[in-house]
């Protein structure tokens, strides 16, 4: 199992992970609570991360990036266009 990209949606108390392989495939979707995503990733082979900017994603970008991940963090305002497109918050493809 070879991960591409991984993309978090941060909520209040939970946390949905998708992991991509290169070919766009999902490769694992699971939902976390904020200490069970940390030592999740900590596993994780190296990886691109993306997440959502906010209040809480710049304290968890710090600490995954110290895990050796790179970690982009993507405006609301782009996120907000694919959320009016009826998708939900645990990042179907």
């Amino acid at each position: 199992m070879h991960i591409a990209s991984i993309g978090i949606d941060i909520g209040r108390t939970t946390f949905h992970l998708v992991a991509l392989d290169s070919h766009g495939g999902i490769v694992i979707r699971r939902k976390f609570s904020r200490k069970a995503v940390l030592a999740y990733t900590a596993k994780l082979a190296r990886s691109l991360i993306g997440m959502e900017t906010c209040g809480g994603a710049h304290y968890l970008a710090r600490i995954i990036r110290e895990q050796g991940h790179e970690v982009r963090l993507i405006p609301g305002q782009f996120v907000k266009s694919y959320g009016k497109s009826n998708k939900n918050d645990n990042l179907s493809v």
